[in-house]
């Protein structure tokens, strides 16, 4: 049976689980694990899964919905456009669409707004194929029946509003890092502002060292919020995340992690102030994400200014 959770309704007329499972393994693959991450979900009530083309478990995500015994349109299905496909979004999207052999895909997102040549190169923003001619590709998705929302992953403002006024489709969602250390409150309210609704990726943060739990499973205001409410760490910034209206995409391969994470606790205003304001305690507004300790400065080939990051304060995540 699905979880009674909220359903949000998109920009057009489609409805979207506000929870849903995240298939990134931390790494490209996961196989077997994916698949039986997915049954799990499924047999705990999950509806809507969330992967990509750069995920590289498309095949194992399908074929847990084929094989689960539920209702195709019970489920909501998203996968992503990769950097190295913007060039062919038709053929990159017949891939995925081949792959998940579901009948049909849900959503479709452009992962990120950098464009990588045949060559291997970043393309720079004002070069083509540009997020504009991309995502015109996408919009001739639609066309097909095989997809029935579109949208971005990891726009700003900035990149949004190079976006808009040129696309005939305001995106469905915008997909990007968001959590309680990143409440995202300036992108949320534009966002809300062109109806398009925010879907947080690492909801529930990342560890700062390896073998320690995610930050917020240490925070006295996430434990004291937990403890008041009889609920665990990880319920209290799911539940945190879909009060304030955003769809939340976490991943856990334990059972009863699963169960709590899409079990969902009513917090009270004081409740939702302190965790809205957790982000203003020194050294706490930060993003968490590994890559920022690649090429610090630059993400993908793109300057944090290029991606519209000029504000972006990296968590110092060991990767």
């Amino acid at each position: 049976m699905a979880s009674d959770i909220p359903v949000f309704t998109l920009n057009d007329g489609t409805k979207i689980p506000s929870i849903g499972m995240g298939c990134w393994m931390g790494e490209p693959g996961g196989g077997e694990r994916v698949y039986q991450m997915c049954i799990n979900a499924l047999k705990c009530g999950y509806r809507h899964f969330d992967t990509a083309f750069g995920y590289g478990n498309e095949e194992w995500v399908g074929r847990a919905i084929r094989e689960s015994g539920v209702p195709r349109e019970e489920i909501y299905l998203t996968t992503k456009l990769p950097n190295h496909h913007h060039h062919k979004v038709r053929e990159s999207f017949e891939e995925s669409f081949a792959a998940l052999d579901c009948g049909y895909v849900d959503l479709y997102l452009m992962h990120w707004p950098q464009a990588v040549g045949e060559d291997g190169k970043t393309v720079p923003p004002d070069e083509h194929p540009t997020p504009v001619d991309t995502y015109k590709e996408m919009e001739k998705l639609l066309e097909t029946g095989k997809v029935k929302s579109i949208g971005v992953s990891n726009f700003s403002i900035k990149t949004l509003s190079e976006l808009l006024p040129h696309v005939s489709i305001v995106p469905a969602t915008n997909q990007v890092e968001l959590h309680p250390c990143l409440p995202q409150n300036e992108l949320k309210a534009f966002c809300e502002s062109k109806g398009i609704l925010l879907t947080a990726y690492s909801p529930l943060g990342r560890p700062l060292a390896k073998g320690s739990p995610p930050i917020f499973f240490q925070d006295e205001t996430i434990l004291s919020v937990a403890k008041k409410n009889n609920a665990t760490p990880a319920q209290i910034v799911v539940s945190w995340g879909v009060q304030r209206g955003t769809i939340v995409v976490p991943k856990s391969e334990n059972v009863e992690r699963m169960k709590a994470n899409i079990t969902l606790v009513k917090l009270s205003d004081e409740d939702m102030n302190a965790i809205n304001n957790l982000h203003k305690k020194p050294g706490m507004h930060k993003s968490l994400l590994a890559y920022h300790n690649i090429d610090p400065g630059n993400v993908f080939g793109w300057t944090y200014a290029d991606m519209g990051w000029d504000n972006m304060k990296p968590g110092g995540i060991i990767s």
